[in-house]
């Protein structure tokens, strides 16, 4: 292990910001933070990366870490407490692997989780999580069986690990399931205003919530310093919740001109997830989900592309997640390489470092290599921007800082 005050060299850096790499500059870090970035002095402890590229360690915007099991057993109390922690500390130990050394969980993990992750007894990425999803009965997030009375999904809840979503029906519902959401500890508030994917009891098409139901829920966030995103795929839906003023989008499969200009003027962001949809095409079954699933799919993987092609040109700021659900979650990082055949990898690695950052509310702290900033750092075997593949390849981060400290490598 580094000590306290070290220097990174031989690598060559890739910033962040979107500006050119640069050989022959070594990174100085001092007491978890960027202290300076220049030429090594000679007699300081050094960590000798020759040979790597380094970029800011990557952010994934969409995680569902409280998935981490076969989703439909996971659901259906036919796998164990011990099982899903299980499976849940390892998808937090791969993510640091993979190179993520942030991540916004959007809904499922309790309190607890993010604890024993910050604490140090289980390896992990610093999360920021939104506590239980919000959503309708029978919309997006309302996972039961179709056999099961809705007053019972509650009880799937495991208070310390996981609360999959709350129920609301109305204004006052929302409010009182939001403040509930914050006590337990949310950063930021999840919500689902269409149906999705993996719905058990809705469509792509239909809308969920009112404009007033989500507006109590942007209230409550602002009341707090923080925002509501939302899962969203049709255009109405997302318009009716930028109206009420939340602040980024989930998915987009579907996004027009006029939703997207209207995204841009309200400065609500978003956050397109390819990797998921990739995965459940290729095996649905691999998930826990059944092989059916696949046919809801449908348009959406074209939808997200078209979507965020036009959001980007109408000037949304475009982040990345993966929304990767059941056991490989290891190679979450394949989202940059998905990002960089659509785009390219260095508007990938933007969209996963510095813009993530910004739309968390973190960029004051992280998502780029500049003095001052947490060392969250991320060494790679060989050139991403060349070889955009690399993201994709756990193995091929083969040194991992967070806030200095070496944690992998």
């Amino acid at each position: 292990m580094p000590s306290h005050d070290y220097w990174i060299t031989g690598a060559r850096i890739v910033d962040g910001t979107g500006a050119d790499p640069v050989d022959d500059v070594a990174i100085h870090v001092r007491d978890g933070h960027i202290a300076d970035l220049g030429r090594c002095p000679a007699g300081v402890d050094t960590v000798p990366a020759d040979g790597m590229t380094i970029t800011p360690g990557l952010i994934d915007a969409h995680v569902h870490l409280g998935l981490s099991s076969d989703m439909t057993p996971s659901l259906r109390r036919e796998l164990s407490v011990a099982e899903l922690a299980a499976d849940m500390f390892a998808a937090c130990g791969s993510t640091l692997d993979a190179g993520f050394t942030t991540v916004r969980d959007t809904g499922g993990i309790d309190g607890g989780l993010v604890g024993v992750v910050a604490s140090g007894k289980v390896r992990g990425p610093r999360i920021l999580p939104s506590g239980p999803i919000q959503c309708q009965t029978g919309g997006h997030g309302h996972l039961g069986a179709e056999w099961e009375p809705s007053a019972d999904w509650s009880d799937h809840a495991i208070p310390g690990l996981r609360t999959m979503s709350l129920l609301s029906d109305g204004p006052d519902e929302m409010r009182r399931n939001v403040r509930e959401t914050f006590r337990r500890g949310a950063s930021f508030i999840k919500m689902c205003v269409t149906g999705g994917v993996v719905s058990t009891h809705d469509a792509l098409t239909d809308t969920q919530f009112t404009v007033e139901e989500i507006a109590v829920a942007v209230q409550e966030a602002r009341a707090r310093g923080t925002y509501v995103t939302v899962h969203a795929h049709n255009n109405e839906g997302i318009r009716n919740a930028v109206r009420a003023g939340v602040r980024c989008v989930e998915h987009g499969s579907a996004i027009d001109e006029e939703t997207a200009a209207l995204m841009a003027q309200h400065d609500v962001a978003l956050v397109p997830t390819l990797c998921v949809v990739h995965d459940l095409l290729e095996d649905a079954t691999a998930a826990g989900l059944d092989a059916g699933v696949t046919d809801r799919i449908g348009p959406v993987l074209d939808g997200m592309v078209t979507g965020l092609l036009t959001a980007r040109a109408a000037g949304v700021r475009v982040g990345s997640g993966s929304d990767l659900i059941g056991l490989r979650q290891q190679h979450r990082g394949r989202e940059l390489t998905l990002r960089s055949a659509v785009e390219n990898p260095m508007l990938a690695l933007e969209s996963a470092t510095r813009i993530n950052a910004d739309i968390l509310g973190i960029g004051h702290e992280t998502g780029t290599l500049e003095v001052g900033k947490l060392a969250d750092l991320t060494a790679w075997a060989t050139d991403p921007l060349q070889d955009p593949e690399v993201f994709g390849r756990p193995e091929d981060a083969r040194l991992v800082f967070r806030a200095g400290a070496l944690v992998k490598g």
